[in-house]
């Protein structure tokens, strides 16, 4: 696998989730599946997620932290370059945790047209709205527009 850094840089701890292990883990340190599930549990002692069955450090969103799913940490998949992921669109339904309604409105945005953005939040923050409390549905848009801008 070469030569992997130990910790993430500044860009990735920004486009990730805060439960994520690129907050503290850099690439090939944690492996990547395609969305969260049962088998990648949210660990509150450690700060994220980890495979069910292997325990190893495990990010949910490719679409955030820009590798497609792999076994980076546990089967030595080689890196490959960090590069946009499409969300997959079981991404772009409202989840039923608040730990995830960042990671949706990243998808949600992902997914608009340049043009659409505007409407596209605009209907999101109205939708999670119904759902979830204000507080929650405020705090992820102000984290996701803090770093989604810049992108």
């Amino acid at each position: 696998m070469g030569s992997v850094p130990e910790g993430p840089s500044a860009e990735l701890q920004a486009w990730t989730c805060a439960v994520c292990p690129a907050q503290e883990l850099a690439p090939g340190r944690f492996d990547v599946v395609a969305r969260p599930g049962p088998d990648s549990r949210y660990e509150p002692a450690i700060g994220w997620r980890v495979d069910g069955s292997t325990g190893a450090p495990t990010c949910v969103h490719p679409y955030r932290v820009g590798l497609p799913p792999g076994a980076y940490a546990t089967g030595g998949v080689p890196l490959p370059p960090r590069a946009p992921q499409p969300p997959d669109p079981r991404d772009l339904v409202l989840p039923d945790d608040p730990t995830l309604l960042e990671a949706w409105f990243v998808a949600v945005l992902r997914d608009a047209e340049p043009a659409r953005m505007r409407a596209a939040l605009a209907r999101a923050e109205q939708v999670a709205g119904e759902r979830f409390p204000g507080r929650v549905v405020v705090a992820a848009v102000r984290r996701v527009m803090s770093t989604e801008l810049a992108r």
